[in-house]
């Protein structure tokens, strides 16, 4: 999939807490007469989805008879699988290490609660079989203890051992994998899944071998690799079953596949592309940054093949923006990425009061940006492998308004609707178990009612998803700016300004500003605004304001703007 580059030399602004919805068909947005000019951040289709981010078995228990509770209890209780609590927990405090239950079913029983919220997809966590019980070798896990693996499980589904089969925690009778898609799909939603290349399971440092660990099995069944408890340094290269692995320390205890071993690639892409057969419509990279680039682009290629223009974001844990942006080049894996860089500086903002805006500046990376595309990152401000955001409901407010307005495609992690667990790290409540209970307390939350009317705008507004944006004002509480989408018939400009502060605030236009009946996509009340005037509006404290014009664009000044930034764009590497 060829990617654009597009810049901008105008900086971006920031979120706020919402009042009222009135959302924007985009058939008002299209002509039937295309414009001169083109004007896009973006073109990849799949930026029109905001993405709800589910660790499967702490979701839902849609279906308690998957839960094999009994898995492993043969053995004693250190082997066993279900409900291991975190131990040191402070008093009211707790976390899991075991499964906790939540599954296919779980996840399609409520897949109209995260439509509703104004998401067009879901990231599911990796739903290939895991080992049949806890790991008794590395350190034992503790509160806190991050990067510990003793006495975990395979619950959140990254320690693959066949990539070809389902594992049995997930599916209900009539709910396979195909049947979550066709499910999601019939709700509105995509399916993102979450996969794995350079791991699978823990494979050294027990006791005793246990099955499964360090063992992968391919279609057939067939054991294909074995670490045989061995450290990586004494695998023999000569073994076939131990040259699957690579001879060197990965990830913890986990086994690192040799992607110089001609087998892997082939085994990877038949078990992805099965997944792909079953509904897969995106998948999520693990690790991305741990493989090599050659590996990668031979990957992307072979599935786009398959699928041309399937989309793919991968995870390169990393700050560094010109480290992670290598990896959405078209010579690389002609990806996009998961922002780490933006996701530091979207933290700080939303978990500071007194904060400013102008401190995104930099990370959004617009002007001659290190990304092939900064409009097709994927924008975020925790997940999983980090402690959640820290901030009172007007900041998760305030960080959704930003999210669903600005450059990226927004991804939220389960939970984040209710501030759910905020400030909580790995093995100390950032994996939690959500249930039907909050469920049902979410519909009413304050943060939930917000994001559901910004997410709900940016679902019907193209400008949203994949227009230019070009800056006004970044400073302090405020931030107010344009997205422009000119092309293949659509013509739309959006005004976005934003509020995060504590008092209410008057921002006055006048700026690039196009003539026209401006339409406020949360009330649909209309601004008049003539040749060289200004729109006047009232945000709300922890507000945001989104106002549409359906027209090409004609102000002389805002085609500078827009042109300066198209002509920057950076032509595929």
């Amino acid at each position: 999939m060829t990617r654009r580059h597009v810049t901008t030399s105008l900086a971006l602004a920031i979120a706020l807490a919402i009042s009222g919805c009135a959302s924007t068909s985009p058939r008002d947005a299209t002509s039937t007469t295309t414009p001169a000019k083109d004007y896009y951040g973006t073109l990849e289709p799949f930026a029109a989805n905001a993405v709800y981010f589910v660790l499967t078995d702490r979701f839902v228990n849609g279906d308690p008879s998957n839960d094999q509770r009994e898995q492993g209890k043969s053995k004693g209780a250190a082997f066993s699988t279900f409900d291991r609590p975190v131990p040191g927990a402070p008093v009211g405090k707790h976390d899991n290490v075991g499964y906790l239950g939540g599954d296919f079913k779980g996840i399609a029983d409520h897949a109209q609660y995260i439509r509703d919220m104004g998401f067009g997809a879901v990231w599911i966590t990796p739903i290939v079989d895991q080992p049949d019980e806890a790991f008794t070798g590395g350190e034992p896990v503790k509160w806190e203890g991050f990067w510990t693996d003793g006495g975990k499980t395979g619950y959140h589904g990254y320690w693959g051992v066949n990539f070809y089969q389902l594992d049995e925690h997930l599916p209900s009778p009539g709910l396979d994998f195909r049947g979550l898609t066709e499910t999601l799909r019939a709700h509105g939603l995509k399916t993102v899944l979450d996969i794995v290349a350079n791991h699978g399971s823990p494979a050294y440092t027990m006791p005793v071998d246990q099955p499964k660990f360090g063992e992968l099995y391919d279609a057939n069944g067939t054991l294909v690799a074995d670490h045989m408890n061995l450290p990586p340094e004494k695998l023999d290269p000569n073994n076939p079953l131990n040259a699957f692995y690579n001879r060197k320390v990965g990830i913890a205890q986990l086994s690192d596949l040799n992607e110089n071993d001609p087998r892997l690639l082939p085994y990877l892409l038949g078990a992805y592309e099965q997944w792909i057969d079953q509904g897969a419509d995106a998948f999520r990279i693990d690790t991305i940054g741990w493989l090599p680039h050659s590996f990668w682009h031979a990957f992307s290629q072979k599935i786009r093949e398959k699928r041309p223009g399937f989309f793919m974001f991968g995870e390169a844990f990393d700050y560094d923006a010109k480290k992670i942006a290598e990896h959405t080049w078209a010579e690389n894996a002609n990806a996009s990425v998961l922002d780490f860089p933006l996701k530091q500086a979207l933290a700080n903002l939303f978990e500071k009061p007194s904060s400013d805006f102008a401190s995104l500046a930099e990370p959004l990376h617009l002007t001659d940006g290190p990304y092939a595309n900064p409009y097709e990152l994927m924008t975020f401000y925790d997940n999983h492998d980090m402690p959640r955001m820290k901030a009172s409901d007007d900041g998760f407010i305030d960080a959704h308004n930003w999210l669903f307005t600005a450059r990226g495609i927004p991804v939220i992690y389960y939970g984040s609707e209710i501030g759910f667990e905020r400030g909580t790290a790995e093995h100390a409540g950032n994996r939690n178990y959500f249930g039907v209970e909050r469920i049902e307390a979410a519909r009413t939350h304050p943060i939930r009612a917000a994001l559901a009317r910004i997410a709900n705008i940016r679902a019907s507004t193209p400008a949203l998803q994949r227009g230019v944006q070009v800056d006004i004002e970044l400073q302090g509480d405020r931030a107010a700016f344009y997205r422009v989408l000119q092309h293949a018939g659509t013509r739309q400009i959006a005004l976005v300004l934003l509020n995060k502060g504590d008092a209410p605030q008057r921002f006055e236009v006048a700026t690039m500003l196009q003539a026209g009946a401006w339409r406020s996509a949360l009330d649909g009340t209309t601004v008049d605004v003539a040749d060289g005037g200004r729109l006047s509006a009232d945000v709300p404290a922890h507000g945001v304001q989104v106002f549409l014009l359906d027209a090409a664009v004609t102000q002389p000044a805002l085609q500078a703007a827009l042109d300066q930034a198209m002509a920057s764009a950076r032509k595929p590497r």
